[in-house]
């Protein structure tokens, strides 16, 4: 059973843990809890909701520069899935609550309820843009085993383009590059949008913190142009840049190192 939302007990238990001193409430505010306070930011702050109206009001207005523009070849927006359309915090509260952190089985044990909300303003925004003639292709980096019931989750909303054409899940490798370049042999991509930097392009991906950064200064330009981005507290890249992807390590030190840093 997968809790929906947090509780009010919970929510002043992470509260308190982040204000008492010592390296216990550090450990209690990061893991398990950490994804659980992230995900209490999400689900109940008004604030989360209007970063994700900004994105797709500015995606609007990118939208219909575009339109009076024109392209020589049918428009498309490419959109990640997970946390850019739809809402997976159930999901994150779940697993902390358990103790546990992300897991293969535990993650498509969710996906298969087919039970995601949408995230604020994205089905609305791209209704608008299939209504102007512009293609929804969805990159995701859930795998191909999940393509049913990501399409039923999507359908359930009544997303534009959701069918097997237009979902292109991971199949031999996380990057996304190749799969946006397929897109782009037939579609001249206008926007991309995602919560995380490697749903916009290969520069940022496997790049450790400072080299994240500096590729984020070198596409400045880019964010609310061409790049949409989504806010997304509970996980991402930012994570494991900071212990250069190695997943052996331990996680748990390495974040109160990162604390202490500041």
């Amino acid at each position: 059973m997968f809790s929906k939302r947090l509780t009010i007990p919970l929510a002043f238990s992470l509260l308190f843990a982040c204000k008492a001193p010592g390296p216990a409430a550090q450990h209690m505010a990061l893991l398990p809890y950490g994804p659980a306070f992230a995900a209490l930011w999400q689900q109940r702050s008004s604030e989360y909701k209007a970063l994700c109206f900004q994105a797709y009001n500015i995606a609007r207005l990118r939208l219909n520069e575009d339109l009076q523009r024109g392209a020589a070849r049918p428009m498309a927006i490419v959109t990640d899935i997970d946390e850019t359309v739809l809402d997976n915090s159930p999901y994150n509260v779940h697993i902390a609550l358990k103790g546990e952190n992300y897991s293969d089985k535990t993650w498509q044990e969710w996906t298969s309820k087919a039970a995601a909300d949408t995230v604020p303003g994205a089905l609305s925004f791209l209704k608008y843009a299939a209504e102007k003639g512009v293609h929804v292709y969805y990159i995701t980096n859930r795998s191909a085993a999940e393509r049913a019931v990501t399409l039923q989750n999507l359908q359930r909303w009544n997303f534009p383009d959701a069918d097997n054409e237009h979902l292109i899940p991971k199949t031999t490798t996380s990057s996304k590059e190749d799969r946006r370049l397929e897109v782009a042999k037939t579609h001249e991509i206008i926007l991309l949008m995602g919560d995380n930097l490697g749903d916009f392009s290969a520069i940022f991906e496997k790049q450790p913190v400072d080299k994240r950064d500096a590729a984020t200064r070198q596409s400045a330009a880019e964010f609310g142009n061409r790049f949409i981005v989504l806010p997304n507290p509970m996980y991402g890249d930012w994570l494991p840049a900071m212990f250069q992807y190695n997943y052996k390590q331990n996680i748990d030190s390495i974040l109160q190192t990162q604390l202490k840093n500041y």
